[in-house]
């Protein structure tokens, strides 16, 4: 049950010289998330190809520091949108695709934490990960990471 109060939403976009059909390919399938997020180490999802309800186990990494997390794809709009919800924490992380009008995509990923964060994901930020603030800014500058990769992927194809 979420406690805290939630901290400020994290967001960026990036324009990607491909259809919003060829990105979403990338984005929308949760196994993908390792080739690019700047935690993810390792996801294995349950079922087939990802979809609505798909849930996931996560294993992500900070320097030597490994944790597990659960998630569970909460939105699915084919070529427009992509969430997905952390169970530990409550944060909803989103991809939204918009067309350009040169035939590209704009991508946005947004951190979104609707319900604050729950005490045990604070309590481990602060004594783990060196506070709430701190984290944020590196979660902040992990999403332009991960946009800057995800170009990188669909460009080359």
């Amino acid at each position: 049950m979420p406690t805290e109060s939630a901290p400020a939403a994290i967001e960026s976009s990036i324009e990607i010289d491909a259809p919003p059909a060829r990105v979403w390919e990338v984005v929308s399938e949760v196994r993908n998330a390792p080739q690019w997020s700047s935690q993810a180490h390792k996801v294995v999802a349950l079922g087939g190809r990802t979809t609505a309800g798909t849930w996931a186990l996560n294993i992500n990494k900070r320097g030597p520091i490994f944790w597990p997390t659960t998630s569970r794809v909460v939105e699915f709009e084919p070529g427009r949108r992509f969430a997905n919800r952390i169970t530990e924490n409550t944060t909803v992380w989103v991809f939204e695709l918009e067309p350009t009008a040169d035939g590209g995509t704009r991508l946005t990923e947004r951190r979104e934490v609707p319900n604050g964060l729950t005490f045990i994901s604070t309590f481990l930020t602060d004594k783990v990960f060196g506070g709430q603030p701190s984290f944020t800014r590196e979660l902040d500058r992990g999403v332009s990471t991960s946009l800057k990769r995800i170009k990188a992927l669909v460009e080359q194809g």
